[in-house]
């Protein structure tokens, strides 16, 4: 590590009162040795990889780090601060504060360099001597290893591990079974840079391992990649635990055994927890029947979240997977409509009546395709909560219970019920004891069977009569909604779409929008209410493109090319175009987002815009309602955004030059003063 860190990278009296500004201070001494192109563009980064997860650790750490294109070459700056910052570390404020840069394209052993670094911030004998260092060059000398304090920690690196194996397969054989042998556990560590905490999650479970005297190997899926743990290493382990905040490759090779599965901080904060409640999970034979493909949601929440956090989770898996059938059968059904006109919903079946040269053959088509598609939303949406809940297991209860809800008229609430009843079951069936001899019929046999039992029977006769007249209730309120009121849900809708652009309330605006076109004949209110949503999301990316265009100095040089990219996602209904607008002033582009969005909610609504597409942009302008209207409530929305965003940060500007300008003023003046004495 001697080029990553040198003197003129430490700051032992870092003074700076918020994690922004400790970035920003440690930033700027990577500009000026040159290792940083564009100060702004790489905060922008870290900011955005610091809103995935917060980066404090127990312990009083801070580690903000991120890949960027604006990084030449891999580099550490390292800040001490007396009072502390605050990091988001369940214990507290940081003290020790490593900014960790990475090339875009850096080369694994870079990489492996600084996943290094990562495992020394787990023994307290490296930290207890960066806090007692005294000397900027002597800080550095100690990160790259030139310097030997933390003696006990660079022991403990070198000595081959006992109990806690490496990471790789290599160096992890198979140990062979005996009656006596120690308990053993695999695990996988990984986050979404895989730079820092896949690392420090993987340090901490093989402590921990060391400590409860269990044999514990851990694969860390990180950027420089990963080796795969031997097949026999995997087959002889007695439990499994997933660390991890991006899906875990190749999942399925641990199936069939008990498994914690949690976040990547869990695994650094409290890894002796995780190694005792996977134990015990193997002690009562709680097996993870099996592992499908990469999910939104691939694990039921870290242990540690609370049940709200834990529910948005799943409900946003059922979301996500359902989105692809809206888009597909919404655009179907609204093409069908402008081919064949909206009489084209009574055509006969093309199975009975198709005939090639007809236009309004091939308008049905498209029509009954897009209403099977749209047939499949609340299963989907019902099967995937169970599967974010559940894993696997939950998907034929889910698909069981959305179905049904499909079939009595409980419509989207139905579907929420059933999703969340499905994976409740499942996870209730799995956490009972069941002897060996019949574990293995248990995913194909016995879970589906009990669950999709004891679903249905609650949808046909306990909750789904309810749930479908509240439905009907809903539907009925929406149906007569008009005047001011309809004006009001427009501009409450615009205020979701642009909270969190992409995020859960977004989602939940879309998905109250997308549900009610979701019928072969949905009402004029439903349309009116998809309508504004897609205009209220398509403001942001289009306003920042806007901004960056008319007044580019306000931005970075980096801001001015995504502008480049906002024009296209913003027509075509991705608001998240604009996230990397927020993540570098949230301040600023949210609240300016979001009172543009209310106004052209509000606008559409009250313009009477209807739209049966759920997805488009612009490109699906000529199957709106009253088009020109649409039009103008966008372009208003985009025009205020963009007039308050340029103001506000023309403020902060000029505010940054005022500042500047004083501190510049001030000793040119006490010059003047003097030059005359010194003549």
């Amino acid at each position: 590590m001697s080029e990553m860190i040198t003197a003129d990278l430490v700051d032992l009296d870092l003074s700076a009162e918020t994690k922004e500004a400790a970035a920003r201070a440690l930033a700027e001494r990577m500009v000026a040795k040159g290792r940083v192109t564009d100060l702004d563009g790489f905060l922008a980064d870290v900011a955005a990889r610091e809103a995935q997860m917060p980066t404090g650790l127990d312990g009083g750490i801070g580690i903000p780090h991120c890949r960027s294109e604006h990084v030449t070459e891999p580099t550490l700056a390292f800040g001490r601060s007396a009072a502390g910052i605050d990091f988001g570390a369940p214990d507290g404020p940081a003290d020790l504060i490593f900014l960790i840069a990475a090339p875009a394209g850096a080369a694994p052993a870079h990489l492996t360099i600084l996943s290094s670094l990562a495992r020394q911030l787990m023994n307290t004998e490296f930290t207890d001597a960066l806090r007692a260092v005294g000397d900027a060059g002597a800080a550095a000398a100690l990160i790259r290893g030139d310097e030997t304090a933390p003696e006990a920690a660079v022991a403990e690196t070198a000595e081959e591990p006992v109990a806690a194996t490496a990471v790789t397969s290599e160096e992890a054989p198979a140990p062979e079974a005996a009656p006596d042998s120690p308990f053993r556990i695999v695990a996988v560590t990984s986050c979404p840079t895989g730079i820092a905490h896949t690392y420090m999650a993987a340090e901490s479970l093989e402590n921990a391992g060391r400590e409860a005297g269990v044999e514990l190997v851990v694969e860390t899926q990180g950027s420089a990649g990963f080796t795969r743990l031997d097949p026999a290493v995997i087959a002889a382990a007695d439990a499994v635990i997933f660390a991890h905040d991006v899906p875990v490759r190749e999942k399925d090779r641990f199936a069939g055994k008990p498994t914690v599965d949690v976040g990547v901080k869990a695994g650094i904060n409290r890894p002796a927890e995780l190694i005792s409640e996977v134990r015990g999970k193997a002690e009562r034979g709680e097996v993870t029947a099996g592992s499908g493909a990469a999910t939104p949601v691939e694990r039921a929440g870290d242990s540690a979240e609370g049940y709200g956090t834990k529910l948005r989770k799943w409900l946003m898996s059922g979301v996500s997977y359902m989105v692809p059938f809206v888009a597909a059968g919404g655009l179907l059904i609204a093409l069908g409509f402008a081919i064949g006109g909206y009489k084209i919903k009574s055509a006969p079946s093309v199975m009975d009546h198709f005939v090639w040269t007809q236009t309004d053959s091939w308008a049905a088509l498209m029509f009954q395709i897009g209403a099977v598609a749209f047939g499949f939303l609340v299963p989907v949406l019902a099967g995937y909560i169970a599967y974010g809940m559940a894993d696997r297991p939950g998907l034929v209860p889910g698909f069981v219970g959305g179905m049904i809800a499909s079939t009595i008229n409980a419509g989207f609430l139905g579907g929420l019920a059933a999703g969340l009843i499905a994976g409740g079951v499942v996870l209730a069936i799995q956490k009972v004891r069941i002897p060996a001899a019949v574990r293995g019929i248990m995913p194909v046999v016995v879970i589906p069977l009990i669950s999709s039992a004891v679903v249905g029977f609650l949808m046909f006769v306990v909750i789904g009569k309810p749930i479908a007249s509240a439905q009907k209730g809903m539907t009925d309120w929406l149906n007569g909604l008009s005047g001011s009121n309809a004006v009001l849900l427009g501009a409450l809708l615009g205020l979701m779409m642009c909270f969190d652009l992409g995020g859960p309330v977004n989602k939940v605006a879309y998905t109250f929008a997308t549900a009610g076109i979701a019928v072969s004949n949905p009402s004029d209110s439903a349309m009116k209410i998809m309508a504004a949503v897609m205009a209220a999301g398509m403001v942001p990316p289009l306003a920042m493109a806007l901004a960056t265009t008319v007044r580019g100095k306000l931005f970075t040089e980096t801001e001015r090319e995504n502008g480049k990219a906002a024009w296209v996602l913003g027509a075509s209904f991705i608001s998240e175009g604009a996230i990397p607008f927020a993540a570098a002033d949230p301040l600023r582009v949210i609240p300016s987002s979001m009172v543009g969005g209310a106004i052209t909610g509000a606008l559409s609504m009250a313009f009477g815009a209807t739209l049966r597409a759920p997805h488009g942009g612009i490109f699906v302008v000529p199957l709106i309602g009253n088009p020109f209207l649409y039009l103008i409530a966008l372009v208003a929305g985009v025009c205020v955004t963009t007039t308050i965003v340029v103001f506000l940060k023309g403020l902060r500007q000029r505010g940054v030059e005022a500042a500047a300008a004083g501190t510049t003023t001030a000793p040119s003046s006490t010059s003047e003063k003097k030059e005359p004495v010194a003549v």
